[in-house]
């Protein structure tokens, strides 16, 4: 993760924002009221897809008995 102040981080915008995309940096950015983060699109979208499927009852488990589960046990699935 990278830090940075809001003076250095509007002269850098634009690096900052390819570091991000390019290699999935994360930038917090310090003000005086605050601080604020960036990401990438891509890593945003992906963390809240992670915390919706957190979100659901009992899915960790499933996936934890999935891993757990012999492959000789497993039922084969014909896909189409």
């Amino acid at each position: 993760m990278t830090n940075v102040n809001i003076t250095n981080a509007r002269h850098d915008l634009f690096k900052l924002a390819s570091s991000c995309i390019k290699y999935n940096d994360t930038i917090t950015v310090s003000t005086k009221e605050g601080n604020v983060v960036m990401m990438s699109e891509e890593d945003y979208k992906n963390l809240i897809e992670s915390l919706a499927l957190a979100g659901i009852p009992g899915l960790y488990e499933s996936i934890q008995e999935g891993v757990n589960t012999p492959l000789s046990e497993c039922k084969k699935v014909k896909w189409k």
